[in-house]
């Protein structure tokens, strides 16, 4: 079996949903990942997604957003959120063909700061080229390929299992010698290097090891 990493942007035509727009826009709420997606025989779209930043607004957005049938969050400054929404287009047809086809799509997908995800998914070369085909053949995103090779179950597992912002974190508190013996570096000194809070820093490392170490022991 082989894998497939792409990065997939929303373009200034649509993006990839109005919804998402709205929540990638607001900057007192971060998307961290999705961790299922399936389209219902209804025609909506049921998802489990992770998120952060002031819940309240997020809330605001879901209970306005005409294309959101309903949603259920838990958690506070971090929550995983199940909603039912209405696809657009382009998503129903791109989650029709997942469904026709072998593909696996590997998750979490993570988002990336600048709005775009990073998905990886599993299959044949065959199933690769009807991906790319058919991805390409819209104009709401481009579709970039990142990497492909044999699929090993344990590459990069660890890394996997982080957000997007969590993976950077983690880099620079490897790069600036906090995980060395003795520690050469203090959480200020990471929070130097990612441009965010010591405290903060300290909540993401936390947060690392404790999904670092429950993928070890699984």
């Amino acid at each position: 079996m082989r894998y497939l990493t792409v990065r997939l942007a929303p373009t200034d035509v649509e993006g990839f949903h109005p919804l998402g727009e709205r929540l990638s826009d607001e900057p007192s709420v971060e998307r961290e990942a999705i961790h299922h997606v399936e389209l219902l025989d209804d025609g909506t779209v049921l998802t489990l997604a992770e998120g952060s930043g002031d819940r309240e607004r997020y809330e605001e957005i879901m209970s306005s957003s005409p294309f959101v049938h309903e949603y259920m969050l838990s958690g506070e400054d971090r929550w995983m959120a199940v909603s039912r929404f209405d696809p657009t287009e382009t998503v129903r047809r791109i989650l029709e063909w997942r469904q026709q086809t072998d593909v696996v799509v590997e998750t979490p997908i993570p988002f990336l700061t600048d709005g775009s995800q990073r998905v990886t998914v599993l299959g044949d070369q065959a199933s690769f080229r009807a991906l790319y085909q058919e991805s390409t053949s819209t104009e709401s995103f481009t579709f970039e390929i990142e990497e492909t090779g044999e699929y090993d179950p344990d590459t990069a597992r660890f890394m996997r299992v982080l957000t997007p912002r969590q993976q950077e974190v983690l880099t620079a508190a490897v790069e600036v010698g906090y995980y060395r013996a003795p520690r050469e570096a203090t959480h200020e000194t990471v929070a130097d290097a990612v441009g965010l809070a010591p405290s903060t820093v300290g909540d993401h490392l936390r947060k690392i090891e404790e999904r670092v170490f429950e993928t070890v022991v699984r």
